[in-house]
């Protein structure tokens, strides 16, 4: 037991350490400066005509298309983070969730910046429409963040919870920290399964074409956030390791209800795609608020 202990703390100090973070912040942001200038130039190329793509990728048309790449790169971080504060907090680790999915929809506008049609006919135009829900969505989902957020109390033991021993809490810890390091790797073969796919999906003997890159925001994520779900119910399990209080309870499975959503919005397009995105946070967030409220309530009252 205590060599597993040992074991599950080096593998956690090796990959889910503050150094490690930081250090895997630094590479990232080399990462994304380099790939940024790279999609500059590949722009540069098609339109001097040294390389052919179809006429409706809109990634190679405008440079800023190229803001994509980049993003890609800090959405990796993102999911690294969240791994990493999973074992530290629950409602962190959800509200790690939504800044994912925001940032996909900051990197869809960017993808469709170069795709608009300024016209009159703004409103009648679908993929201007679609960008204006894009818009809206990223603000308001950024705004609810923040109420997430602020409604993130420092988690207490109730009278119930206070019985448990010092064993128990450290036992659910590694529980916890055990899921977040069995993550690292299989986040890893999941991106370069998911890019594998991707790269052996485009015809390099001949123009670029536009099956590739038709679904190019649900790389990796459709496939994360259906990871994610098992993790959530996972942790729900666990949870009653911890507590069997009412409240605590129905927070962790409203929280798999949001992923879930999360993940069908993966499967959507157009206002659908927007609403599953809005309804999952805003639930989210209404799951946060009642759980907080029932906090406040005294044992007598309970």
């Amino acid at each position: 037991m205590m060599k597993n202990t040992k074991l599950l703390s080096y593998l956690f100090n090796k990959f889910l350490s503050v150094d490690t973070k930081e250090k895997l912040e630094r590479v990232i942001l080399v990462l994304a400066i380099v790939s940024f200038l790279i999609h500059l130039l590949l722009i540069y190329f098609v339109n001097i005509g040294v390389l052919t793509v179809s006429a409706e990728i809109t990634l190679f048309k405008n440079p800023i298309a190229a803001i994509y790449t980049p993003f890609s790169f800090i959405l990796i971080y993102e999911v690294y983070l969240l791994v990493f504060y999973m074992p530290k907090s629950v409602t962190t680790y959800v509200s790690k969730q939504y800044e994912i999915i925001t940032l996909i929809v900051i990197r869809r506008l960017f993808k469709d910046f170069s795709d608009l049609e300024l016209t009159k006919d703004w409103l009648e135009i679908k993929g201007d429409l679609q960008f204006t829900y894009d818009i809206l969505l990223a603000i308001l989902i950024f705004f609810i963040i923040y109420l997430f957020k602020k409604n993130i109390q420092k988690q207490s033991l109730s009278d119930k919870d206070k019985n448990l021993t010092k064993l128990n809490i450290e036992y659910f810890i590694n529980l916890k920290k055990l899921i977040a390091v069995t993550l690292v790797p299989v986040i890893i073969i999941l991106a370069a399964y998911s890019l594998f796919g991707w790269l052996s999906g485009i015809n390099w003997n001949d123009d670029l074409n536009l099956g590739s890159f038709v679904k190019i925001n649900n790389i990796f994520f459709e496939e994360f956030f259906t990871v994610l779900i098992i993790v959530d119910v996972l942790l729900l399990l666990i949870s009653f390791f911890y507590t069997d209080s009412f409240h605590k309870v129905i927070r962790n499975s409203g929280f798999i209800i949001s992923t879930i959503l999360l993940r069908l919005s993966f499967s959507a397009e157009g206002l659908l795609n927007n609403i599953l995105i809005l309804s999952s946070i805003v639930f989210g967030l209404l799951i946060l608020l009642v759980h907080n409220k029932y906090e406040t309530i005294k044992p007598s009252e309970e």
